[in-house]
Formats: C-alpha cells, structure tokens, sequence
C-alpha cells in the first residue's frame, strides 16, 4: 500500500481543483505565490497521451516551487495506469489522483472518468494497480452519482470498494454528473449540490481523509465545511477571484508570514514570464491567469485591457505587466 507522505494530513485542509485549461503549470506557479500552502493539481492528463505522446516533459513538468502537487490521471486500464504513477514518481510528484468525476465526451468515449462510477470494482483494480507500482500516495476524485444512478447508497458502495485497497484520499465533487444531455459546463452548475452526502461519508468513513468540492466561493465556506470534512477544493473561484487565495495560508495554516500584496505578486510573476518566453512561450499564454488577480480592483478593466490588447504582440516583455498593474488601485 502506498501511504508514504512526507505532508501532513493537514496539509490537505485546502486544495486547487483540477481544471482542464486553466490549472497549467503556469497558473499554478502565480498560485503558488499567491499561498504558500495550497495543495496544487494539474489538469487531468490521460495516460494515452503520457504513454503514447513524445513530449513527457509537456504532459509532466512542473516547476519545484509547486510542491505539494498532485499529478490527475485519465484512464481506466490498471497496467496503463500503473505505468504512468512510475513516471510520475521519477518526475518528483508528491501524489497520483485517479479522476472519476469527469464527465466529457471525450472520457465516456474512453471509457473513463465520471463512467467509472458505474463500475467500482474496476476502479478498485486501478487504485490498487496504482499503489502497488509507486511510494508515494494514491487519491481519487469523484461524483457523488451519474445520471439516475445517484443514491448515496451507491456512492457508499464505491467508497467502501475502493479504501479496502488501503486508499485514504478522498475528494468528492457534491453534484452528481449527468453523462447524457449536459455539456461539461453544465455539468458544474445544473446539478444540485448535495453536500449532506459528503458529510455523511466522513462519518461513515472516519479514518479516510474525505475532502468536498463544488461551488465554494469563500473562507467563510471553506471554514463551515471544515467542520464536517478534512478538506476542501477550490475550484472556479481560485481562477477569477484568485488573491482570494491569498489568505489562505493565515486562515487554514497559521502562518505568521505578511500575505503577499498583488503588486508584490505580480513583480515576482513578471520575473516568471521573462524567464518563461526566453524558452520561447508565447507571452498569451502567460499573461491569460493574472486577470482574475485584480478581482474587485479599481481599474481591473484597464488592467486586462492592456493585456489584452498587447500580450499577443511581438517584440513585448514582462514590462508590460508591469504597466498593467500601474492601472489598478490596489495594494
């Protein structure tokens, strides 16, 4: 069994939720700055394109400072599965997570994602593939249900399957997902929440670590739904409000350490991007996950409008993040 944390459980109080598209290894650099103490995910990355792809550096890079941080893996064949944890421990990750919660196209047709769900059996032969190859831990990330199959018996069921591997991470999105007439995008709205069912699994399940995800958008939430679970995700809101983030590190870590101003975060970020597209990243695709740092900020508008307006021409530099910032009011 795969168990071999050097972090603590309570370094898992907060986490960034994987977000296919925006949580890429820049993001999770800025957000890096922004807290000290988040617990990092990558995007879901499939084991077809680790294993059959020819860039294992693009799907599996990542820079050092984003310790603790998580590699999500797509797929559903155990082998498969496995031989992607090898790479991910050679690649110095701190934990593999297993997704069981998407519920795209692209993952029905694969055969994997929120459609494991239907099968807890086979995503127990995975989870316990997945330990077996690797030292460090092994988490998974789910539903609570999938289309009319979303009693919390069934989810019990799955759990129940799954820790008797010895797998104690948990993370569960509070909406069940629906495989058949909801765009993923409706998927993260249109379903309820039912938060009561992830409650209840951390009673039923005491000694596993159970973290909830789903339509936090506060400390104070964060807080209220600490008191029934071990942790907490945080997904769409650490992207468009992220200096939210910022007091992170004080609220859930007791951190003693002055929380670091936007000005501060984004003179440190602008060194990032210099160094970024002297290795021939386009500034774009640097410059797209500030945005939501000036959440609330007098003169955001102005400030993603020189963004905007310039990132995508050539002959640009870090400065003009610089400039950006000198049209907001904000610390």
């Amino acid at each position: 069994m795969s168990d071999k944390s050097s972090f603590s459980t309570d370094a898992r109080k907060v986490s960034l939720a994987p977000m296919l598209d925006w949580t890429d290894r820049h993001f999770r650099y800025l957000l890096r700055l922004v807290s000290k103490n988040i617990w990092l995910y990558t995007e879901m990355v499939t084991t077809g394109a680790i294993l059959h792809g020819n860039n294992l550096p693009r799907f599996l890079g990542f820079n050092e400072q984003e310790h603790p941080l998580t590699l999500q893996l797509g797929g559903s064949d155990p082998d498969d599965l496995a031989q992607c944890c090898r790479l991910a421990q050679q690649y110095g990750y701190d934990e593999v997570n297993l997704n069981v919660g998407c519920p795209s196209d692209r993952v029905q047709a694969g055969a994997f994602g929120a459609s494991l769900m239907a099968k807890p059996e086979l995503v127990a032969q995975c989870i316990q593939s997945m330990q077996d190859s690797v030292a460090i831990p092994i988490s998974i990330k789910t539903r609570i249900g999938i289309d009319y199959a979303d009693h919390y018996e069934q989810l019990q069921e799955l759990v129940e399957t799954v820790q008797q591997t010895g797998c104690r991470y948990f993370t569960i999105h509070a909406r069940k997902a629906w495989l058949d007439g909801l765009s993923p995008k409706q998927n993260r709205d249109v379903p309820p929440l039912r938060y009561d069912f992830v409650y209840q699994l951390k009673k039923d399940f005491p000694d596993c670590h159970i973290s909830i995800n789903g339509g936090i958008k506060s400390l104070v939430e964060m807080q209220e739904h600490l008191e029934h679970v071990d942790g907490v995700m945080i997904g769409r809101e650490a992207y468009h409000n992220t200096y939210l983030m910022a007091d992170i590190d004080s609220y859930f870590y007791a951190s003693k350490q002055a929380k670091p101003t936007r000005k501060q975060i984004i003179t440190a970020y602008a060194d990032y991007i210099d160094n970024e597209m002297a290795k021939g990243v386009p500034m774009i695709h640097l410059t797209r996950h500030v945005l939501g740092l000036m959440h609330s900020c007098q003169g955001a508008k102005a400030f993603r409008r020189v963004l905007s307006e310039n990132a995508w021409k050539k002959d640009q530099s870090a400065q003009l993040l610089i400039s950006a910032m000198a049209e907001v009011d904000c610390d």
